[in-house]
């Protein structure tokens, strides 16, 4: 008995023994840290602002530092954020930063048991979520950040071996696009729908390819400016640290992109394009070129066109860019948000917008940004799924509190305080106008006139508990409701 534990223990040492030089040599293998592979660092605030830097006239916090495997953002109409998290197969509500510090307020699982859910859509009432192998949909409620129904897939059995991310968002002429990434490095695929983007109805009706040879369009955006789609994409790997080139596509309808023949500016891949059918070449020949290029293997992630009014003008329909970083060049590179700017004449120039997730030698990873997101008021959302956060980055110094930390007593007590008090609830009025995007509807539709005619402050803040349709009920409170009515008062009174 002692000698059939002695040779046990001895085979236990051994094979632990075994398990750690594989474990090291692995290690060793990969470039990428290893930390990385089995969930990456968890980040804090004073991280974040003594690493992290922001271009000129912008500021980064730490909006939420504990959610692993952040990915995709959506911007609710009350100003949540949502998040989701593929390797945890669910989907968060981040909430709103109501008390000012440039923190959420908490966060919840929205919904969880999926198959690596990833793209997010908000609209007409509607939560659309990309899984790897799905297209679903489930009610949700804005003014409460809730699910408001059940959740049930439009599209089933989509492949996702490979590049399994699918990214989901809606065109300006109403039509549901949806990035399939390939399942392989480079290679000719079996399914159709592998390294495209598809688009369909918002019921999943009129399901079809739209554009080809993409091989990992993890992101795209419409210019608010041309209108145009453009796309990020993820070039091939083992090709050296400086080819391919990553490429940012202006997408369009029945077009092919190259891949997997061609590369770049229709460069022959020397694996399917160099020596290939004269049919081959001609479809090389064809292919629609990148209107830029970024560094071999920075792999970029989201792009998000800058919408906000509130943005500097110098951003205003600027595209943000997340470049996730290297993962198998011998120098790391990428690690930043970038900003890319078209001059009249198309041209298109890179800035670094937020950057300090890689060290100065190059060697450590402290971040990979991967999506964007922006709401009314001009805050950008950016996802780590690296660091397990979400940041926020804000125009002027980081934000300590705002008028919102302590609501404004609406009551005058002297006439001495009572304007200033009075601006205030203007104040607070202006940015819930802004905030709940008040002049999509009010500006052409139903513009705002003779106010005065018609309310008083307080008839006007009590028109808020029941609104006449299409205008929803926002359940402001007692202030906001004053708050709001006042300052569409004085702004009738200044036009």
């Amino acid at each position: 008995m002692k000698k059939t534990l002695k040779y046990t223990l001895i085979f236990f040492i051994a094979l632990g023994a075994v398990l750690s030089t594989a474990l090291a040599t692995f290690k060793s293998s990969v470039s990428v840290p290893w930390r990385q592979l089995v969930g990456g660092i968890k980040t804090t605030e004073k991280e974040v602002t003594g690493r992290l830097t922001a271009a000129d006239g912008y500021s980064v916090q730490l909006f939420a530092g504990d959610v692993p495997g952040a990915r995709w953002l959506t911007v609710t109409r009350n100003g949540d954020i949502i998040v989701s998290q593929p390797k945890h197969g669910k989907v968060s509500l981040l909430l709103q930063d109501k008390d000012g510090d440039g923190r959420s307020d908490g966060q919840k699982t929205l919904i969880d048991n999926l198959q690596r859910p990833h793209g997010l859509l908000l609209h007409d009432g509607w939560l659309y979520i990309a899984e790897s192998d799905a297209v679903g949909r489930v009610p949700f409620d804005h003014s409460d950040g809730r699910l408001a129904g059940r959740y049930q897939r439009i599209i089933e059995n989509l492949e996702d071996n490979g590049h399994w991310t699918k990214t989901i968002d809606m065109s300006p002429d109403g039509w549901l696009f949806l990035s399939s990434g390939s399942s392989c490095n480079v290679c000719i695929e079996k399914d159709p729908r592998r390294a495209t983007i598809m688009r369909m109805k918002l019921n999943g009706d009129n399901f079809e390819i739209y554009a080809t040879g993409l091989r990992n369009s993890v992101g795209f955006d419409w210019s608010p400016k041309d209108g145009g789609l453009y796309a990020t994409d993820n070039g091939r790997d083992w090709l050296g640290d400086n080819l391919p080139p990553d490429e940012l596509n202006l997408i369009r309808k029945d077009q092919f992109y190259g891949w997997p023949y061609a590369y770049g500016d229709r460069v022959p891949d020397p694996d399917l394009g160099v020596d290939a059918s004269p049919e081959i070449q001609q479809k090389i020949a064809d292919s629609i070129p990148p209107v830029y290029e970024f560094r071999a293997h920075n792999a970029p992630l989201g792009i998000k066109f800058l919408r906000s009014v509130e943005q500097p003008k110098d951003y205003r329909h600027a595209a943000l860019v997340a470049l996730h970083g290297s993962w198998n060049r011998s120098v790391k590179d990428g690690y930043k948000v970038v900003s890319l700017h078209w001059s009249d004449d198309g041209k298109i120039q890179q800035r670094d917008f937020l950057w300090g997730f890689l060290s100065n030698d190059r060697q450590t990873v402290y971040g990979r940004p991967v999506a964007i997101a922006e709401d009314k008021l001009g805050n950008i959302y950016i996802s780590d799924d690296y660091a397990g956060a979400v940041y926020r980055v804000s125009q002027g110094a980081p934000r300590q509190a705002v008028l919102t930390t302590q609501q404004p007593q609406l009551q005058k007590t002297t006439t001495a305080n009572a304007l200033s008090i009075d601006a205030e609830v203007v104040q607070l009025g202006a940015q819930l106008y802004r905030s709940n995007d008040c002049a999509h509807c009010h500006q052409a539709q139903f513009p705002l006139r003779n106010l005065s005619a018609k309310y008083t402050a307080q008839t006007l803040a009590d028109y808020f508990d029941a609104p006449t349709p299409p205008m929803p009920n926002y359940n402001f409170t007692a202030v906001q409701k004053k708050a709001l009515a006042h300052y569409l008062l004085s702004r009738e009174s200044s036009l």
